[in-house]
């Protein structure tokens, strides 16, 4: 008997997660053109410029059904040592031009091999910060030693801080502070600034001492540490002001694109725990490192930082094995806040002294991020009901006023952010961001990443970044499926029309299914940008969730509506009111009482950074936040499933509706069915889409 011949290996790229089958010996530069990823070169494949260097993972992948092996790609070739040996090669990294496909494997694209750079969409806000700096200078006197004094220098240091400014007695010397102290004393003529850290829990601690004032102050860092990108703002502790911000992905997206999956990476694959927290620990660290430069800034200076995660995230970070987030019920090894030694965390781009600040979680899936939500957005001291929902991989929802907070979190998934989008893409420059479908014509307008205008502005293609659109992003592919939606090329079942039902011309056959044809690039060697039937489901999967968190937390406090909708998060700022509505993401609420927060959990990162009192409101929040946990609510799947019609199977939505009227055909089980419909909707303006231009 003939033996059945293996499947080609299946290869799977991240974070953009796109996979195909390739035979074996095809190298990784290959498969990642032919898939459309992301990866870089401009030596021809010679090995010479190192623009597609690659992570391989190995390990198992639950979520994505591989077991990748240490030989899934070919060896260590010549040519990769000779790199190494000239140029230097990080530990794990492979020049995807060199090393072949010879088994099932799964790629990590690191950012600096990117041809077009995710945008890190997590900036800080302008808010200005009330200023209660847990570390502060003083400039001071000290008694020199003498012969009939018996007191070590540390000890007439601490004596002068009291006499002078008022410190603690108790103050101790940080011990990597103290070989230093001696000769800063002396240099300084026994006049120096001392850096006291003081947050009012313990003993304060001397962690910076220099023989003359620092011109700049004091820094510290504001991190916000999520499940796919990974943003800093270094800020002054003096005035509160940021200055500087950047943004990276996080490295362990190639363990799994969402939590759960790095969970199960942790519980399947011994060391994978480890594994996990050495890269995002590295990550950091490149990151305030970079941070620094960027600014100019002495790292002696930087002297705290605080940290808002996920639990997942915050067991990862700490070095704890988050096994038991990934199971009922879902137990925290430490849900309060914690202050310790950056060092501690394997931060050493920071001064050697300088303290960390992690918030405190709410439970076990509402996270550090939730509660710097919280504090930063105050539902606690709403005297409207206000739910506060912080979008991404996932998301974490908050609904109350003075009477009461609640919290869950709900997981999304990565649809959000263009994964799991058949062109989808991270945010970069190129990909489509805004979308508008002509109702009377079916044509579509586009905006990209990296240019200010539309697709029929003249000089449109002229001034692409790179010359070509590259795939869709999160809030392009939200916006293309509500305009497909308000047009009437898709129903409320989310089902497409097909071209007779629809009479749009863009609609083709895609299968059995039919596809939508946003940007077709391929006459000119770029891709075709088409949302398919797939895309639809991918993304009704995840508003569906959303929404079904949004409405636990509503059936919780006993409400049929909200007075208002504050979007949060990176992903969140850049998402339309109108057409998260239309895609009834969010509960029915009047259109101006939706707005967006921007990067929230960052914003209260930077508010405990700098003031104590901040600290002491936000781990007293996170013990009256009261937890609703989805994945043991009867009710959940009930709303889960009614939330996939679009808007909504039950909700009419009519404040929606009376501002924007949706059109409702009906294209039947079979794709294809259907009567063809009359173009237009009621009452719409003249600009594209039908809203006013404020909305567009």
């Amino acid at each position: 008997m003939t033996p059945t011949p293996l499947p080609d290996p299946l290869v799977i790229f991240l974070p953009s997660g796109k996979r195909g089958r390739f035979a074996r010996g095809t190298p990784v530069l290959t498969a990642a053109r032919q898939l459309g990823v992301d990866l870089d070169s401009v030596c021809g494949g010679r090995g010479i410029c190192s623009r597609c260097q690659v992570a391989p993972a190995t390990g198992n992948f639950a979520k994505h059904g591989v077991t990748v092996t240490a030989d899934a790609l070919s060896p260590w070739n010549a040519v990769e040592e000779r790199y190494r040996a000239k140029r230097g090669l990080a530990h794990g990294r492979r020049l995807g031009c060199q090393a072949t496909v010879q088994g099932d494997v799964v790629i990590d694209v690191p950012p600096e091999s990117q041809m077009h750079r995710q945008i890190v969409r997590k900036s800080a806000g302008d808010r200005v910060m009330a200023m209660d700096p847990a570390t502060r200078l003083f400039v001071v006197d000290v008694a020199e030693p003498d012969m009939h004094d018996p007191s070590g220098d540390f000890d007439r240091l601490r004596a002068a801080l009291t006499a002078q400014w008022g410190v603690a007695d108790t103050l101790r010397c940080d011990p990597a502070l103290l070989p230093r102290l001696q000769g800063v004393l002396r240099k300084g003529g026994w006049q120096v600034a001392a850096a006291v850290f003081d947050d009012g829990t313990e003993a304060p601690r001397l962690v910076g001492l220099w023989p003359d004032l620092p011109a700049g102050g004091l820094y510290g860092l504001a991190i916000d540490l999520g499940s796919t990108t990974i943003a800093a703002h270094l800020c002054d502790l003096t005035a509160g002001s940021v200055v500087a911000s950047g943004g990276v992905m996080n490295p362990q997206i190639r363990f799994g694109e969402d939590l759960m999956s790095r969970v199960s990476y942790a519980m399947m694959n011994p060391g994978g725990a480890q594994e996990m927290t050495a890269a995002v620990r590295t990550a950091l660290d490149t990151l305030v490192r970079d941070l620094a430069a960027e600014a100019g800034i002495d790292p002696a200076l930087l002297v705290e930082v605080a940290l808002v995660c996920n639990p997942v995230m915050h067991h990862l970070l700490l070095g704890i094995d988050p096994v038991e987030l990934g199971q009922a019920p879902f137990a925290l090894a430490q849900s309060g806040a914690l202050r310790m030694a950056a060092r501690d965390l394997g931060l050493g781009a920071l001064a050697p002294t300088a303290r960390a600040y992690v918030l405190p979680c709410i439970a076990g899936h509402v996270g550090a991020d939730a509660a710097a939500v919280a504090l930063a957005e105050a539902p606690d001291r709403s005297d409207d009901l206000v739910l506060v929902v912080d979008v991404g991989t996932n998301a974490e929802l908050l609904l109350g006023d003075r009477s009461r907070v609640l919290a869950c979190s709900s997981p999304t998934g990565p649809a959000f952010e263009g994964a799991q989008i058949s062109a989808g893409q991270r945010a970069a420059p190129g990909a489509i961001e805004r979308v508008r479908i002509d109702p009377a014509t079916g044509a579509a307008r586009l905006r990209v990443i990296g240019s200010d205008l539309w697709s029929d502005d003249p000089g449109f293609d002229a001034g692409l970044p790179g010359g070509r659109i590259t795939g869709i992003c999160g809030s392009g592919i939200i916006e293309a499926v509500a305009e497909m939606r308000m047009a009437g090329l898709l129903d409320a079942s989310g089902l497409i029309g097909s071209p007779g039902a629809t009479g749009c011309d863009r609609i083709v056959p895609d299968g059995r299914t039919f596809s939508y044809v946003l940007h077709d690039g391929r006459a000119t060697g770029g891709p075709l940008i088409a949302v398919t039937q797939g895309d639809i489901r991918a993304i009704q999967l995840a508003k569906s969730a959303l929404y079904a968190g949004a409405r636990l937390l509503m059936d919780e406090f006993g409400t049929q509506g909200v007075d208002r909708v504050v979007l949060a998060g990176a992903f969140g700022a850049h998402i339309s009111p109108l057409h998260a509505m239309v895609l009834g993401m969010i509960p029915d609420c009047a259109l101006d009482k939706v707005r967006s927060a921007g990067n929230a959990a960052g914003t209260g990162a930077r508010m405990a950074l700098c003031s104590r009192a901040a600290r002491r409101q936000v781990e007293t929040l996170a013990t009256r936040i009261v937890k609703v946990e989805t994945a043991i609510a009867p009710r959940f799947q009930e709303h889960f499933v009614a939330a996939n019609a679009l808007p909504h199977a039950a909700d009419p939505f009519p404040l929606l509706r009376a501002h924007t009227p949706l059109p409702d055909p009906s294209f039947g089980a079979a794709a294809g069915g259907g009567r063809r419909r009359a173009r237009g909707r009621a009452n719409t303006s003249d600009t594209p889409g039908g809203r006013t231009q404020e909305q567009a």
